[in-house]
């Protein structure tokens, strides 16, 4: 119920207003702002790495179970050109320092909003991935409770291409 809930507020917040998801091979939108940490953020300023953007909140249950393993991958990955960029869809910036600081996690988090939903075509349901080259172009979008071995699989393919 608090799904349905969510997904309700979401479209009501015009998330959901028509805008065309990003597809592959389309270029991320850059944005900026500071993480949760109070650090400097810029998309752009990823380029040359391979990034994992998740879109997720403190309420959705299969985004939490994500984020240790995504914590794991930029542990493993990072030094290999892996960025992996949490995006929190909450409301307010309580409740998600609430949750990393019971569940730290080694990337940074940004707060989101519905402006930056829209921009990437909409967040109608969390989690939500995308997966981006070295240039900034997205190469896969996951939606919902994907395969993590795929992510995985895919991201490691991307980060040693980043290397030839």
């Amino acid at each position: 119920m608090k799904s349905l809930l969510a997904v309700a507020a979401l479209l009501a917040l015009g998330l959901g207003s028509g805008a065309q998801a990003l597809s592959v091979g389309d270029a991320a939108p850059d944005f900026t702002g500071t993480d949760v940490a109070g650090k400097p953020f810029a998309l752009s300023g990823l380029r040359g790495r391979v990034v994992l953007l998740n879109f997720w909140a403190t309420w959705c249950a299969p985004c939490r179970e994500e984020m240790p393993v995504f914590s794991t991958w930029q542990q493993t990955y990072g030094a290999r050109g892996l960025s992996i960029v949490g995006v929190s869809m909450d409301d307010g910036l309580g409740a998600v320092r609430r949750l990393l600081a019971q569940n730290p996690v080694s990337y940074p988090v940004i707060m989101g909003d519905a402006r930056l939903g829209e921009r990437f075509g909409g967040v109608l349901g969390l989690p939500l991935s995308y997966l981006l080259d070295g240039q900034g172009r997205v190469v896969a979008r996951y939606q919902g409770e994907g395969s993590l071995a795929a992510i995985e699989s895919r991201l490691q393919s991307l980060v040693a291409d980043l290397h030839h």
